[in-house]
């Protein structure tokens, strides 16, 4: 029993903050036992939901290996090279947002910087599937606003189409996308210049030769002959015409 000043008894005092503080311990590992498996699978079933979307984008833009959508991060870079951004810049801007996000003002200006570089990937692949800019406003939903976005440009009808104006970011070496990888068709928007449409009978991306066929590759005619001598009379015709036959007229 503890005694202060003027002998009053404290030990309920005691009990009671010890009651309370043990109750909110318990009460937070509780809530922790509770919240975080339905957070985890509520992140989970978003990321298989997100990649198959990608995977389905990635389909239309012509991108080999389904498996690139089910790749973290990676699957980011391969559409920011979608959207005429260097993957790398992608990169560059998830990793500074996670490892400096938490720091202050720095972290809050790095923030806008990824969000910024999502924004022109998905404006740029949202053009390119027919869609306007305004569709990004989906993303202000919190939570299913991406996945709606991203749903709307895997099962919507329109097909992907590259050749569409230059990104105003096209003559930025630092911004635009000019890496070349395996298996992810280059945009032709990517560098400014659109590719001209593959002329009949030649694959997508190709065009028919333009220059005129060498000289050597055709030999010249030949020269006119002169026309051959006619065929010999037959015997017994003489040179007036006559013919030696008995039943003939005679003049």
């Amino acid at each position: 029993m503890a005694t202060v000043a003027g002998g009053a008894d404290v030990k309920g005092d005691f009990t009671v903050a010890e009651a309370y503080n043990d109750g909110g311990a318990g009460a937070a590992i509780a809530f922790l036992l509770i919240v975080l498996p339905i957070l985890l699978i509520l992140i989970f079933a978003g990321y298989i939901i997100g990649s198959f979307l990608l995977m389905k984008i990635f389909e239309k833009a012509g991108v080999q290996g389904k498996w690139r959508a089910w790749v973290p991060v990676y699957n980011s870079m391969i559409l920011a090279k979608l959207g005429d951004v260097s993957p790398w810049v992608m990169l560059g801007a998830i990793v500074a947002a996670s490892v400096l996000g938490q720091v202050p003002i720095i972290g809050w200006l790095l923030s806008l910087v990824a969000l910024a570089v999502a924004v022109m990937v998905g404006w740029r692949v949202g053009l390119k599937l027919g869609h306007e800019w305004y569709l990004l406003l989906l993303w202000l939903i919190p939570g299913l606003g991406t996945l709606i976005w991203l749903a709307i440009l895997a099962f919507g009808q329109s097909r992907w189409n590259s050749a569409v104006a230059p990104a105003p970011w096209a003559g930025n070496s630092f911004l635009a996308d000019r890496t070349v990888w395996e298996g992810v068709p280059a945009q032709a928007s990517a560098g400014g210049v659109s590719a001209p449409p593959a002329s009949p009978g030649y694959a997508a991306g190709a065009s028919a030769p333009t220059s005129a066929p060498s000289a050597a590759a055709y030999p010249p005619p030949a020269a006119p002959q002169p026309p051959a001598a006619p065929p010999a009379p037959p015997a017994g015709t003489t040179d007036a015409g006559a013919s030696d036959d008995p039943n003939s007229p005679r003049v």
